[in-house]
């Protein structure tokens, strides 16, 4: 007996390091609402971009932003304020609300690097016939809206380069300004674009993110009790969703362990018997919580919601050892004999058909089979070990015979439901036949928390920012960013043939805004000697209402522009164009990549197909439908 009360002391002791164990690693456990854990383990090359996109890419990392209410001159200056202040933020990269802070920068940069940016420099343009050409299109624009540009510029550009990338580069829908800043098409709210520094899947970054934007509007001198501040994106999504999770497992935790302890106190009729018949549970559930972490370093918000289901079972262990053990006397050691065999039987059965999850290609789902494994595992030794040491001596439940009679009797006259439990099985049978195309819902949007209003709101919020809901992007990889851009600017010359026949409205590309190095020699090699361009230039201005003296500057900057130096990523910072190639050109995973979005002509959509069996032809071009 003095053998057995040690054994089950040590086992006490034993089960509380364990229980403490585990509370030390749940505190430093990362809990996340990443759906990408239901993505599968091996994902196929579309797959694998939408799972970078959504975790790092640059779209993970804008929150769209809208102020509403108010009248449209205090939501202007409500935008202007909050833009101030995030600008001077560090959590922020970029903050967009239409003010021209970038703007002189910009035109400067596109100025000064035209003869390498616009795909109009080749050796014809500056033949003689070319450049006659060209002034008399930049002469006739001076009759148009763009003529006092066109005046100021022609002496140094009278090829038009610069029109040339200021219609290109202005060529995408943008917000309408009132009273200075970005509004929505109905002129009912102002508009923001901000980045992030950090990336969408860090979800605490994103909601400091948010704070410092909520704080901004909060403290700005114009804000009304009218005025209202809305916000959409992944990031903003990622942290709403992991507070819903977070909200809705705790609520239905607590819901459900009230539902278990109400039945079994009703059962029980004892306080004591209650307290002792969860332990097993809470104890697989902390194990369970444990193993994940420990396992995949992160446990998703969804395994704590249907892992804790699983492991319910592990109550009916506590009541097979109150109910058995004092049907046989109250001998604990007898129970361990006569029934634990039986018990355990169940717990590898159970065991053996959670492991199945352990193999599948989603981690989240082996995240619910280890969840579930690991949560049986402990519950059973709990009840095996622990349970029999913790039970008073005189230990004792309410009588339940008279239940089990009853129940008993009920089931015996269960066989006269023969025929009609037939008739229902063979009715369950006709409506999974009859639905068989529609019976699985295999969408992972379905797993989303996201909600219908939030997703309305994100909705309406990109139609006012004048963004395209695109699906279908064109992949360029290469192990270098030079043979990446290369590859764009073939794809581009076959997409620009698309939009010219109507199939597409636009595309981009990240060579639009950085030409690969050997385009833009190419471009530079196009630029003749300035002996050779002063001769063209006297011959292209006859018949024309200029003189070739006027053009002196212009010579001055091609002979610059064929000795400056070529254009690298690094030089786009501090102009507008940084983001666009942040986020159509991505290094990862030690491979480069270029993004190419296809604009589906307006009211009409993208014929897939021809578009599809064109790019095939090319090597390491991929064509997505995301």
């Amino acid at each position: 007996m003095i053998h057995m009360r040690r054994r089950g002391a040590a086992a006490i002791v034993l089960w509380l390091i364990f229980l403490l164990a585990c509370a030390g690693i749940i505190s430093r456990t990362h809990f996340s609402t990443d759906l990408s854990a239901f993505m599968p383990r091996t994902p196929t090359p579309e797959q694998q971009l939408l799972m970078d996109q959504v975790s790092d890419g640059l779209v993970s990392r804008l929150i769209l932003v809208g102020i509403e209410g108010a009248d449209a001159p205090t939501r202007a200056s409500l935008s202007r304020q909050v833009a101030q202040r995030l600008r001077a933020d560090r959590t922020f990269v970029s903050v967009n609300n239409g003010e021209s802070v970038n703007a002189e920068r910009d035109r400067n940069f596109l100025f000064d690097n035209r003869y390498l940016l616009s795909p109009a420099v080749t050796p014809e343009r500056f033949s003689a016939d070319g450049l006659h050409a060209a002034l008399s299109d930049s002469i006739d624009l001076l009759a148009s809206p763009a003529g006092l540009l066109v005046k100021s510029l022609l002496p140094r550009d009278p090829t038009g380069e610069m029109m040339q990338l200021l219609d290109q580069f202005n060529s995408g829908t943008q917000p309408r300004l009132v009273e200075g800043a970005w509004a929505s098409r109905d002129g009912a709210r102002a508009l923001m674009l901000v980045q992030t520094r950090a990336s969408g899947s860090d979800t605490d970054a994103q909601q400091l993110a948010m704070a410092a934007i909520r704080q901004a509007f909060d403290q700005a001198p114009g804000a009304t009790a009218s005025a209202r501040l809305v916000m959409t994106g992944p990031g903003v999504f990622s942290v709403t969703s992991r507070d819903t999770i977070k909200r809705q497992v705790t609520r239905l935790s607590i819901l459900s362990l009230a539902l278990i302890a109400t039945l079994l106190l009703l059962v029980y009729r004892s306080f004591s018997a209650l307290t002792l018949g969860l332990l097993p549970v809470i104890s697989g559930a902390l194990a369970g919580i444990a193993a994940v972490s420990l396992g995949f370093g992160a446990v998703h918000g969804i395994t704590l919601g249907f892992g804790t289901a699983l492991i319910g079972e592990a109550v009916d262990y506590s009541i097979y050892l109150f109910v058995q053990s004092e049907q046989n006397s109250a001998d604990h050691q007898s129970w361990i004999k006569r029934f634990w065999p039986t018990v355990r039987l169940g717990v590898l059965t159970s065991i053996a058909g959670f492991a199945s999850l352990l193999l599948s290609g989603f981690p989240g789902l082996a995240q619910l089979g280890l969840y579930a494994i690991a949560g049986l595992i402990v519950a059973a030794t709990v009840t095996r070990f622990v349970l029999p040491s913790l039970l008073p001596a005189n230990f004792r439940i309410h009588d339940l015979s008279a239940v089990g009679r009853t129940l008993s009797r009920v089931v015996q006259r269960a066989a006269a439901l023969r025929w009609p439990a037939a008739i229902v099985l063979l009715a369950a049978c006709a409506i999974v036949v009859t639905n068989r195309d529609n019976l699985w819902n295999n969408k992972i949007a379905s797993l989303s928390p996201v909600s219908q209003a939030d997703v309305e709101l994100d909705t309406r919020l990109r139609a006012d920012m004048g963004a395209p809901d695109v699906r279908y992007l064109v992949v360029v990889s290469g192990t270098n960013q030079e043979s990446v851009l290369r590859a764009a600017e073939r794809v581009s010359t076959l997409l620009q043939a698309q939009v010219e026949q109507g199939e597409l409205a636009g595309f981009e590309s990240p060579s639009r805004y950085l030409p690969s190095v050997a385009t833009q020699r190419e471009r530079q090699a196009s630029l003749p000697p300035r002996p050779v361009l002063e001769t063209r230039v006297a011959q292209a201005v006859q018949g024309l209402p200029v003189r070739a003296q006027l053009f002196t500057p212009f010579l001055d900057d091609t002979a610059a522009a064929r000795s400056q130096p070529l254009l690298q990523a690094s030089d786009l910072q501090q102009t507008s164009m940084a983001m666009a190639v942040d986020a159509l050109l991505i290094q990862q995973h030690g491979q480069w990549r270029a993004l190419l979005p296809l604009t589906a002509p307006e009211g009409g959509s993208i014929d897939a197909a021809p578009i599809r069996a064109a790019l095939n032809a090319m090597p390491d071009v991929l064509f997505v439908d995301m």
